[in-house]
C-alpha cells in the first residue's frame, strides 16, 4: 500500500505536473545535472545598482575558498549595512555560490544588506568536515573585514537553503562553541539537518519521483560522510546530533508539509525552545522542497519569502523598501 502524504499545493502540483523528475542520484547521474545546478549571475544583477566583489578565503589546509561579495552600490556608507552570508543549496553535491542567490538579494533590497556568498568545497571530493569548514572560514573572512565591507559586525545573518542551510546550522554551532563570531540570526530555508534520513517525513517522500527524494537524501549523505560510521558523525556536520542547542541566535526555520525534511526541521525548532531558545517556524501546507526558491512567483512562495523578509525586518529593526 502507498504511503499516505501530504497534497501539495494545488498551484505547486500544476507548475510541477511538466517537470522531468527522478527519484534517485548515482554518481552517473550526478555528472550529468552538476552542471545545470546553478544559473548565471548576471542576468539577477543586470538594472540593479549593486557593486560586486570577488574574494578568497583561506582554508587550514591551504584551499582558497571563493566568496562574492554584493553590495548596495551608491549607498551611504556613514552607517554600517548588516550582512547576510548566504551559504547555497544543493544536497551537499551541487551548486555553487550563485545558487539561490536571488533569496538574499532581496534582502540587499530591502535592507541595504551586504551578500557575502561562499563556494565550499562539494561531495563526495570533499567529505565530512571540509564543507561546514570552508563555510566557517567564510564567516572568519566577514568578520575580519566588517571595516572595509561597511557592515555592522553585530549584524552578521548566517542564511542557507537546503544543504546550505544545514551548514549555515553547522556554522552556527561552530561559532558558538569556539567563540569567534557573534551571530545575529540563522535563517534555515528547508534545511538538511539529519543524516539518519529515518523520520517519518523522509518515509513519506521515498521510491517516487520528487523535487529530492529520500533516497537522493541518502546519497548526498553518503558522498558527504565517506567512510565515517554514525558514531563518528560530527553534529556541525549533521546538527540534529547536537545535544545542547542552547545559546544560539534568533532563528527562523521554513520547511514544506510535503518534504522530506519536514519532520527534522520542525524538531530543531522544538529542541532550540525547549533549551531556552527563539525560533520562527514556518510548515508551508503543500510545499515541496525549495519550492519557493523553484516557483518563486506561485502564490504560497510570495507569502513565503515576504513573511522572512518581514521576520528579518523584526530582528534588524528596519522596515523593508515598499
Amino acid at each position: 500500500m502507498a504511503t499516505a502524504r501530504p497534497a501539495l499545493d494545488p498551484e505547486l502540483r500544476e507548475l510541477l505536473a511538466d517537470m522531468p523528475l527522478m527519484s534517485r542520484l548515482s554518481p552517473e547521474l550526478l555528472a550529468q545535472v552538476r552542471p545545470f545546478s546553478s544559473m548565471p549571475v548576471e542576468p539577477l544583477l543586470e538594472g540593479r545598482a549593486i557593486h560586486r566583489r570577488e574574494v578568497t578565503a583561506a582554508s587550514p589546509d591551504g584551499t582558497t575558498i571563493p566568496l562574492s561579495v554584493l553590495s548596495p552600490a551608491n549607498t551611504d556608507r556613514t552607517t554600517t549595512a548588516p550582512c547576510v552570508y548566504w551559504i547555497h543549496g544543493g544536497g551537499m553535491v551541487m551548486g555553487d555560490r550563485f545558487s539561490q542567490i536571488d533569496i538574499p538579494l532581496e534582502w540587499l533590497d530591502a535592507f541595504g544588506a551586504v551578500v557575502v556568498s561562499v563556494d565550499y568545497r562539494l561531495a563526495p571530493e570533499a567529505s565530512g568536515m571540509m564543507p561546514v569548514d570552508d563555510c566557517y572560514q567564510g564567516l572568519l573572512w566577514i568578520a575580519e573585514h566588517a571595516a572595509e565591507l561597511g557592515i555592522d559586525p553585530a549584524r552578521i545573518i548566517v542564511a542557507g537553503a537546503s544543504a546550505g542551510g544545514g551548514l549555515a546550522a553547522g556554522v552556527t554551532l561552530l561559532a558558538r562553541d569556539l567563540g569567534t563570531q557573534t551571530i545575529a540570526a540563522q535563517v534555515l530555508i528547508g534545511p538538511m539537518l539529519d543524516h539518519r534520513n529515518t523520520t517519518a517525513s523522509s518515509l513519506q517522500y521515498s521510491n517516487e519521483p520528487g523535487i529530492w527524494t529520500r533516497e537522493m537524501n541518502d546519497f548526498g549523505w553518503r558522498c558527504l560522510l565517506g567512510d565515517l560510521t554514525d558514531d563518528e558523525v560530527p553534529a556541525y556536520v549533521s546538527p540534529a546530533l547536537a545535544d545542547d542547542l542552547a545559546g544560539l541566535p534568533t532563528t527562523y526555520i521554513d520547511t514544506g508539509s510535503a518534504e522530506v525534511f519536514r519532520d527534522e526541521d520542525t524538531d530543531y525548532a522544538t529542541r532550540i525552545w525547549a533549551a531556552g531558545g527563539q525560533a520562527e517556524l514556518h510548515v508551508w501546507a503543500g510545499g515541496f522542497h525549495g519550492f519557493d526558491a523553484l516557483y518563486p512567483q506561485a502564490h504560497i512562495s510570495t507569502a513565503s519569502r515576504r513573511t522572512r523578509t518581514d521576520w528579518l525586518a523584526r530582528v534588524l529593526r528596519t522596515d523593508p523598501a515598499a
